[in-house]
């Protein structure tokens, strides 16, 4: 089973749980390996607490078990915080984010380039907006582009 098929069957699985807790799907990670690991990632509006995770964690680990999302996998589930460089999957992610300094990658160049750092202007209409840090351009990027995005800790220089 490829990495995105798994992906949407434990978000289709996970998802609603995790809304009716008050928390928020974010992201998804699973990995194969010698034990495999399946990651769940979680936020709410002021962040989330190890609590938050252990709730998440005892809610989803019997209906994981019960659904089996990955047939003859034995992995291991972790439910954590996206971080301060929170991934953006979705249109609603770059218009709750608008204002912040994100980085995003695109599968094609656009205007002669696939890495774009700067601000979030935000998106409409399966489109992105950024203002480039480098020269302060705007640049719109077609969400069907991005290969992967995230919100862009930059630490205040003293």
């Amino acid at each position: 089973m490829a990495g995105e098929e798994i992906r949407k069957r434990v978000e289709a699985l996970v998802e609603p749980v995790i809304a009716d807790l008050g928390l928020e799907l974010v992201d998804i990670d699973y990995r194969k390996g010698k034990r495999a690991h399946l990651c769940i990632y979680i936020d709410k509006p002021g962040g989330v607490t190890i609590d938050d995770c252990e709730k998440v964690s005892r809610a989803l680990s019997p209906l994981l078990d019960q659904r089996d999302p990955l047939p003859g996998s034995r992995y291991l589930l972790e439910v954590s915080s996206p971080g301060v460089e929170r991934p953006l999957r979705r249109e609603k992610d770059f218009v709750r984010f608008a204002g912040e300094a994100v980085k995003i990658y695109t599968g094609s160049a656009i205007q002669g380039r696939r890495k774009f750092a700067g601000t979030l202007l935000g998106a409409d209409n399966g489109e992105i907006s950024i203002q480039l840090e480098e020269d302060g351009r705007r640049v719109t990027i077609p969400m069907e582009m991005v290969t992967k995005a995230h919100l862009w800790y930059r630490p205040e220089k003293g």
